[in-house]
């Protein structure tokens, strides 16, 4: 069909508006030129008209709410979520290069101390597996469009969002699942203490050069780096968990649009401090301290990595007569 075969259903319609329009109070300024073009400005100007429906914004084409909060999201989230993944890789591949891992100073002992029992190392994988995956999953839901479309083109894009949609539905119950687990059974050792500000001082421990190099402060079960990301993850998990269960189950609270809109912009923001803390933490564990990956992956620690990074816990391990070696 040509243009010129349009006109007269595109001038229909911009007479049918304007007496919509005027109906409801709204004016159209006569305009000479394109009558699609006069129905376009009226639409974007939020000039009304009338309707059965009883929808939000029902006399409205085009709600200028929507876009604002679709910019915010496309402007801000989209790139906020790229940068907190790759950027925080980078910092940190620049950092270990720079820096190099926290070695223990005596060396592996031999001897594996317990630290979690099966039931930590399950519930922890229980919500570290789905968390990945998730942000990943939702980087290409939140930021494909902006960043990996351009790239690689609608079609591929296309397939990735497909099976990004379903991963992200799936995972999430499991993740809520292993933050609600994670947050009632170990927060009692993640209470804020005295000595915690020492470590945050030194950073840890974990700079091998200048005056913090040597430094190992003292710690109980968890050190001051470890309870704010738990504390973290505790606050922002429950944020994804509401947000993410009214997107998931919009039946259940039966938002409004604006409700959703809102709700999706809350749980893109608290995706965005869950990954760059969570990337710190993997960063950490896998790199940086070394012995700590094998307390996730066997519930052991080298009893000379307990001492280092943790030895008001070992004490008093040792001294109530709880200090548990591995069987050889």
């Amino acid at each position: 069909m040509t243009f010129k075969a349009l006109q007269p259903l595109a001038l229909l319609a911009a007479l049918l508006f304007s007496g919509f329009a005027l109906a409801n109070g709204g004016e159209i300024a006569p305009q000479a030129g394109n009558p699609t073009e006069m129905v376009w400005q009226a639409a974007q100007q939020g000039v009304e008209g009338y309707t059965t429906s009883q929808s939000e914004f029902h006399p409205q084409l085009i709600n200028s709410y929507d876009l604002q909060m679709l910019d915010w999201r496309n402007d801000w989230l989209s790139y906020g979520l790229f940068a907190a993944l790759f950027g925080m890789i980078v910092v940190f591949i620049a950092f270990t290069v720079v820096n190099g891992p926290s070695k223990l100073s005596k060396g592996f002992s031999g001897k594996m101390v317990n630290r979690w029992s099966k039931a930590d190392v399950a519930i922890h994988w229980l919500g570290a597996i789905p968390c990945m995956l998730l942000i990943l999953s939702g980087l290409v839901l939140l930021s494909g469009k902006v960043l990996i479309e351009p790239a690689l083109g609608t079609g591929a894009f296309a397939g990735m969002a497909s099976a990004a949609k379903l991963i992200h539905d799936y995972m999430a119950i499991p993740f809520m699942i292993g933050w609600l687990l994670m947050s009632v059974k170990w927060a009692k050792n993640q209470i804020p203490a005295k000595y915690d500000l020492d470590w945050f001082m030194v950073v840890g421990g974990y700079i091998n050069f200048g005056p913090f190099k040597g430094k190992h402060p003292h710690s109980g079960f968890a050190n001051a780096g470890e309870k704010m990301w738990f504390w973290t993850l505790v606050l922002f998990g429950a944020v994804l968990s509401v947000t993410g269960t009214i997107l998931l189950f919009p039946n259940l609270v039966e938002p409004s649009r604006a409700l959703s809109l809102t709700v999706l912009l809350v749980h893109a923001g608290a995706a965005i401090v869950i990954c760059a803390f969570a990337i710190v933490h993997i960063f950490m564990t896998t790199v940086l301290s070394e012995g700590a990956m094998e307390c996730m992956v066997s519930g052991y620690c080298d009893e000379n990595w307990a001492i280092q990074h943790h030895d008001l816990w070992y004490d008093e391990i040792k001294a109530n007569g709880t200090l548990k070696y591995m069987e050889k």
